[in-house]
């Protein structure tokens, strides 16, 4: 049968047409908003974002029916910076065979108009122990002069028993770049506190050592005895060994944070503290629920917490509840400008990316005033009724 070269023109136009009206595509507000952030419209990454000639195989001898070739499942759990005046966000991009990879994706606003580079991401191996599945890198642009890409590295367990194909061991992998295309591959981190996700190198010395968020846990999902927002120091990042490793920020008791928490990108320095963007989980009847919370440490002791708004601050909305892990939001990324306007990249139910957009006026105002919670029932109502006093007061 010969087959129709009219239809596999028509597909691949079509498949132009709609990818180039997708990346020119303009992005706007939601209608509402609460004051301390602006969702916008559209995700900002997706699947449909992918380069064509990342997907299909454009010559007719090897693809006579032009078909896709190589499929794409979601594009999520980004790091993010600013770069030549461009936003670049370091997307998580996860192929149909469930292999997760990094590549870039930059716009010239911020909020719409991301293209990925020509190349994904080109990640070193570890001789004698590659990675299996790498995902959710951090961004850090150092004080050091270089730029540290902190990711997860995931590898088969070597204590599973036989015919155990699933149970893995996870770690913190780490990269550093001068021009975010030429990466070095660093010694994955040495803890001693089992195994490691959500690491986020801080972006400061801290008396003259690197300070790194951790978040140690006994199994790949599980935390077990640990989780919790951890604390340690690194003398040096050619041998990455952690010391002094400690919890800054627990979990507690039916919060959002009850289940296990982590750090999302690293922390943003403001006048009055070192602000924090991290995720919280909760077990629910439909299973795990993912929202992300901020909090306030010390400028100079960056241990210590100070301020922590009660409940989420943000929360799965709408359609972003659905996907292939529904009802999560998970952020690794933000940006904040030289004019103080701050971009938090989130990706909900890891499928797609989004953007919403604050200050850090906006956000430092937020977590200094917003009451704490005292964890109790009777308590918030407490709040509450304070609230509505104050304001009768100047109605």
């Amino acid at each position: 049968m010969k087959v129709n070269q009219l239809d596999k023109k028509i597909n691949l136009e079509q498949e132009i047409h709609f990818f180039n009206n997708l990346i020119k595509q303009k992005n706007s507000p939601t209608n509402r908003s609460n004051g301390i952030i602006q969702r916008y419209v559209n995700p900002i990454v997706t699947p449909s974002h992918i380069p064509l000639e990342w997907r299909f195989d454009f010559n007719p001898e090897t693809n006579p029916f032009g078909l896709e070739r190589i499929g794409f499942n979601a594009t999520f759990n980004s790091g993010a910076m600013k770069w030549n005046d461009k936003y670049l966000l370091c997307v998580r991009v996860e192929g149909n065979d469930r292999k997760s990879f990094f590549a870039i994706a930059e716009s010239p606003n911020g909020i719409d108009n991301f293209q990925f580079w020509n190349k994904p991401c080109v990640i070193p191996q570890i001789e004698g122990n590659p990675d299996t599945n790498v995902y959710d890198m951090r961004l850090i642009n150092h004080e050091d002069g270089w730029i540290y890409g902190i990711f997860c590295t995931e590898r088969k367990d070597p204590n599973a028993s036989k015919g155990d194909t699933s149970s893995a061991v996870a770690n913190a992998g780490i990269v550093r770049t001068k021009d975010l295309i030429d990466w070095e591959r660093l010694p994955d981190l040495v803890s001693n506190s089992g195994q490691q996700r959500n690491v986020v190198l801080h972006p400061e010395f801290v008396n003259g050592k690197y300070a790194v968020y951790t978040r140690p846990q006994d199994g790949f999902i599980d935390v077990g005895s640990g989780g919790g927002i951890g604390l340690g120091y690194i003398e040096n990042m050619e041998n990455p060994v952690v010391t002094d490793e400690k919890i800054i920020f627990g979990k507690v008791y039916h919060t959002i944070y009850e289940l296990k928490n982590g750090l999302g990108p690293a922390p943003i320095k403001t006048h009055k503290g070192w602000l924090h963007l991290a995720h919280g989980v909760r077990n629910t009847a439909a299973g795990l629920r993912y929202t992300l919370y901020l909090f306030m440490t010390d400028l100079n002791d960056i241990s210590k917490v100070i301020h922590v708004p009660a409940g989420h601050f943000m929360a799965p909305e709408n359609e972003e509840r659905v996907g292939d892990v529904s009802n999560v939001l998970f952020s690794n990324g933000w940006i904040a400008d030289t004019d103080g306007t701050v971009y938090i990249y989130y990706a909900s139910s890891d499928t797609r990316m989004h953007v919403a957009v604050s200050t850090i006026d906006k956000l430092v105002d937020y977590i200094i005033h917003t009451p704490e919670d005292k964890f109790t029932s009777f308590s918030s109502v407490e709040t509450i009724i304070k609230q509505i006093e104050s304001n009768t007061k100047i109605s």
